[in-house]
């Protein structure tokens, strides 16, 4: 299954070299080439494009500008000559990123992993309708709420402090027991007193996650798990 690849990047050197590259490799399939960002949106709004070679600095709109705009944009392949750009890629489920001047062995392997995450959302068979209400005690009785609106969780000993974008609730319940009534694919413990919902992470930087306004720690040993979390289950979700 070969893939249709789109490559973007206002330097014409640059783009014949991705151009060059794809070439030699049977599963890639230029499908066209762009200077900015702009002309790109036209190709990939006939739906047949499904990887991005995407140089970050372009006049107008840049290549992160341009991941934000998308709702569901292709897997995408980041060329950069910038390294500090390659996390904020991730926040945004890049495949992978290749520093100028890209060595062929470097574009190899992340041609590849873009060729395995496609095979594996192809082959994922369509998710079965998700129960999103949990239900949490609230003093004698039970209140229902969607989990979906969650933020994130707070724990204190035997209390927890559910946070949304318009309110917080205190219940009586553990941290602990929380964690095990909501679905792992959605949430994700990033310190012994926080528990999040990926779906609303804004950024991570450095040591914190920003959340809403909030700005969350993650423990030394969670950081890059969150990371590899966040980017699988939003290229799988798409």
């Amino acid at each position: 299954m070969n893939l249709q690849c789109l490559v973007i990047d206002d330097e014409p050197l640059a783009r014949e070299g991705i151009i060059d590259f794809c070439a030699q490799l049977d599963f890639l399939k230029v499908a066209g080439s762009c200077g900015t960002a702009l002309e790109a949106a036209e190709y990939i709004q006939k739906g047949n494009i499904d990887l991005l070679f995407l140089d970050i600095n372009m006049p107008y709109l840049s290549g992160l500008e341009f991941l934000e705009s998308m709702e569901h944009a292709p897997l995408t392949i980041l060329t950069t000559a910038y390294s500090e750009h390659a996390l904020e890629g991730y926040r945004l489920q890049i495949v992978d990123y290749l520093l100028k001047p890209i060595a062929f062995k470097r574009f190899y392997q992340a041609a590849l992993k873009a060729r395995q995450l496609h095979l594996a959302t192809a082959s994922v068979k369509l998710p079965q309708p998700v129960d999103t209400f949990l239900y949490i005690r609230q003093g004698d009785g039970f209140k229902k709420i969607s989990w979906v609106d969650i933020l994130f969780i707070e724990g204190m000993q035997n209390y927890a402090k559910l946070y949304f974008k318009d309110r917080e609730l205190v219940i009586h319940q553990t941290m602990i027991s929380l964690e095990a009534s909501l679905p792992a694919d959605n949430f994700f413990r990033i310190h012994k007193s926080y528990l999040i919902n990926i779906a609303h992470i804004d950024s991570v930087s450095g040591g914190r996650v920003f959340i809403n306004g909030n700005e969350l720690p993650i423990s030394r040993n969670r950081r890059e798990e969150l990371l590899k979390e966040v980017v699988y289950t939003k290229l799988l979700s798409r």
